[in-house]
């Protein structure tokens, strides 16, 4: 029996000349194809968003089945595709950390969140939060929270679209990242969540094809058997790369990790979002059962790409192209099927970030039209002219913002820094949006002081911890031990909620308890 390590010094030799860098047809072709198709899609969505309703929430009139695959769209970012394929092809066993980590949050999700969500709520998940309690200070809080939030999760998108681009037409990197904000922006303010919803169906069927394809393909250089794939790592980068610690070592970093990945999917307010473009909570229920299905699908084939693209591309020519190992998976695409393979699954991978960055930017620009503006400022008695107008101003700003994000954080992965978001995702809005559900006791000023404790000193934490205070400031070492802070900051949210409700008393909050069960859990009353 042939040796299953044997092509890997012909690959390696062959992906050594990779057309990465240079522009070609087939990407030129592909790319082109995919932003025709979906501007197609935000101009046919253009014409049918005009209320409020149609920009933020599709007008409620998503089936379950095309949420669920919104959400596995929404879900499925530049992080899951480029940055975990990179992570296991150079780390080995500990990328998978990752893959497994995204998933288990759904059946949380769907057990815990969903229903309530979609009955309390209208179109931010401040509207739940904020459901029985003083309107002002938890809006402005959420607000806070879901920005910071989004900002974190943007930078990875951006990084990862700004490296894709500027290796498959050989531009500036800060080029790239700009054209990525004007394709957004377009979807965005012209076509609001119909055509995000749609954008993101179309990106998630391209994706799971070309993912499956690419997977299939490189199986075959392993007889379709994870063992010989498994045998071939071992011979050509050493069984360290099957076992843990190749990027974990510290066992409370690992927990800290697995737990922003789990919880901070319920506090993710663009896909919380999503839960208010079907009829009702039936539909949102089994739209994250089929989210579920697609993901979980996605997740257990991916490492297999990772750890395919170690074996036939290499691991030295991955660093070359990208330090953050990104572009393993198109590396290994262009080594299966040549240069017109390479061009199809970037560009899938360029549509898979424009989808998630139009996401993530109508999210933000709704925590701060519909919750600052319309709720805060306006106290409710803004018209629908004036908050789309709000919503389409601050989609303006996020987008700039998400840009200049993008320029700073050049060459980190983007896995790594998806983690990141969703420490500040658990912490921010996890305990403050689970506490308002099922607490009777709690608070406005414990939910204030919840969401405020947890994103900023998530936000804080991360910045002097290794991830960013030695690997983007240069200092020689981090003042907090914990690449991922989430074991701290969520926990220290949960305390202060708890505390804080304790020593202040609400009984308004306390008497509408009972008939935000009953809007809850029988729909009674929702939107």
């Amino acid at each position: 029996m042939q040796n299953p390590a044997a092509p890997a010094a012909q690959a390696a030799t062959d992906a050594a000349t990779s057309s990465l860098g240079a522009p070609t047809a087939s990407a030129i072709f592909f790319f082109f194809v995919i932003v025709v198709l979906t501007l197609a899609v935000t101009y046919w969505a253009a014409k049918r968003t005009k209320s409020t309703k149609e920009f933020y929430a599709a007008g409620r009139s998503v089936s379950a089945f095309q949420n669920g695959l919104a959400l596995a769209g929404d879900y499925m970012s530049a992080a899951s595709f480029l940055g975990i394929a990179g992570m296991v092809a150079l780390k080995g066993y500990d990328g998978m950390i990752y893959a497994t980590g995204w998933l288990v949050g759904w059946p949380a999700l769907m057990f815990l969140i969903a229903e309530p969500l979609r009955n309390l709520g209208k179109y931010t998940f401040a509207d739940v939060v904020a459901f029985r309690l003083r309107q002002g200070p938890v809006r402005i809080a959420s607000a806070v929270g879901g920005i910071l939030t989004v900002i974190a999760y943007t930078i990875a998108q951006m990084v990862g679209a700004g490296n894709l681009i500027k290796l498959m037409f050989g531009i500036d990197y800060k080029l790239a990242v700009g054209i990525v904000g004007l394709v957004m922006l377009a979807y965005v303010l012209f076509g609001g969540m119909i055509a995000t919803t749609w954008v993101q169906i179309i990106k998630a069927v391209l994706l799971l094809c070309g993912v499956t394809l690419l997977m299939l393909m490189a199986m075959s250089h392993f007889g379709f058997s994870p063992g010989n794939l498994y045998q071939a790592v071992s011979d050509k980068v050493g069984q360290a790369a099957l076992e843990p610690g190749g990027l974990v070592t510290n066992p409370i970093d690992a927990i800290s990790l697995g737990l922003a990945l789990m919880f901070g999917l319920l506090g993710l307010p663009h896909i919380l979002m999503r839960f208010y473009t079907v009829p009702d909570a039936k539909a949102a229920r089994t739209s994250v059962l089929y989210a579920t299905g697609f993901i979980g699908y996605f997740y257990i084939i991916i490492p297999l790409v990772g750890f395919s693209a170690s074996v036939l591309v290499g691991r030295d020519i991955i660093k070359k192209y990208d330090a953050g190992g990104n572009m393993a998976a198109p590396l290994l695409a262009e080594q299966l099927g040549g240069t017109p393979f390479l061009g199809f699954i970037a560009a899938v991978a360029f549509a898979t970030i424009l989808a998630v960055v139009a996401g993530l930017t109508l999210a933000g620009a709704s925590a701060y039209s519909h919750d600052i503006f319309v709720s805060v400022i306006k106290k409710g008695q803004a018209t629908e002219q004036q908050q789309v107008r709000q919503a389409k101003i601050a989609t303006i700003v996020f987008g700039v913002l998400a840009v200049l994000m993008g320029f700073l954080f050049e060459g980190q992965n983007v896995a790594f820094m998806v983690g990141l978001a969703f420490a500040i995702a658990c912490s921010a809005n996890f305990p403050a949006l689970l506490l308002s559900i099922v607490w009777k006791k709690f608070t406005t000023q414990a939910a204030f002081w919840s969401i405020v404790t947890g994103a900023f000193l998530a936000v804080f934490l991360i910045v002097i911890s290794p991830t960013v205070w030695v690997d983007v400031f240069k200092n020689k070492e981090a003042i907090f031990p914990l690449k991922n802070p989430a074991i701290v900051s969520m926990t220290a949210a949960f305390i202060v909620a708890i505390v804080v409700s304790l020593l202040t008393k609400e009984q308004t909050a306390e008497e509408m308890f009972e008939d935000e069960k009953l809007r809850a859990y029988l729909g009674v009353g929702a939107e």
